[in-house]
């Protein structure tokens, strides 16, 4: 990963930028059927770009982004989509562990371990330790995670912790998800045009910035999230007050 210590003036930023950026990386297997190719050839095609749209994002000034990599739904897609998308992420682990280390990317899994192989599970907990001190950036990848499982599995633990309902605040409740420690996304991104959740970062979101574009997630480039931190540089974030209040000083 190549980065550069200032912003290009090809890219003059806004004063406001996001800190904490969410994607849905959507659209590889539609990338890959219009171009007359198996699907999995767009999950690696999205894998490599994953690459390009970090470097950007330290361009940037972005400190953490979480990437949606695979929904504990998408278990029931077809057994080889699956299996091929679990080698995906050893192979992905593998190539570029060492370079991210380098970079100062600090990986972090958020999502279930269960149904992971334990040889994936090794190669997860060996990224997150090896890069667990560094700070140039924070990559959290969304893999076998769900939205709604995520505050389900926060309520078991607070049960589990003995804590009354009326301890129960929403800080705490943060405390207890995958995301625990960090701010909620500034902005979520969605690729390929589709325009809903699905599940993800349902609790995190609340007051997110979203961003939807056509661009299919192997084409989301440099430029396509400069458009993005664009959009959100011009957004009002209001957190459910009015203009009057956000502007006094």
């Amino acid at each position: 990963m190549q980065t550069t210590s200032k912003n290009s003036s090809q890219y003059p930023l806004p004063a406001r930028i996001p800190r904490h950026i969410a994607i849905i990386m959507d659209g590889n297997g539609r990338w890959a059927k219009q171009r007359g190719m198996p699907r999995l050839f767009g999950h690696r095609a999205g894998t490599e770009n994953l690459r390009r749209v970090l470097e950007a994002a330290v361009e940037f000034g972005v400190e953490r982004l979480t990437v949606y990599a695979f929904s504990t739904e998408n278990w029931n897609r077809p057994e080889d989509e699956v299996t091929g998308l679990m080698l995906l992420v050893e192979d992905m682990i593998d190539r570029e562990l060492n370079n991210l280390h380098k970079n100062g990317v600090q990986l972090r899994h958020i999502g279930r371990e269960d149904r992971l192989s334990e040889h994936l599970r090794e190669k997860v907990h060996r990224a997150v330790e090896k890069t667990r001190n560094n700070t140039r950036l924070i990559l959290n990848i969304a893999f076998n995670y769900g939205g709604r499982d995520e505050i389900v599995q926060a309520i078991k633990h607070i049960i589990d912790d003995g804590i009354s309902a009326e301890q129960i605040t929403e800080e705490l409740v943060s405390s207890y998800l995958y995301t625990a420690g960090q701010p909620d996304p500034d902005l979520v991104v969605r690729t390929s045009g589709e325009v809903r959740v699905s599940n993800f970062l349902i609790w995190q979101s609340a007051y997110a910035e979203w961003y939807f574009t056509p661009k299919y997630w192997p084409d989301f480039d440099k430029d396509e999230l400069y458009k993005a931190i664009i959009h959100f540089g011009d957004r009002e974030r209001r957190f459910g007050m009015v203009s009057e209040q956000i502007q006094t000083p």
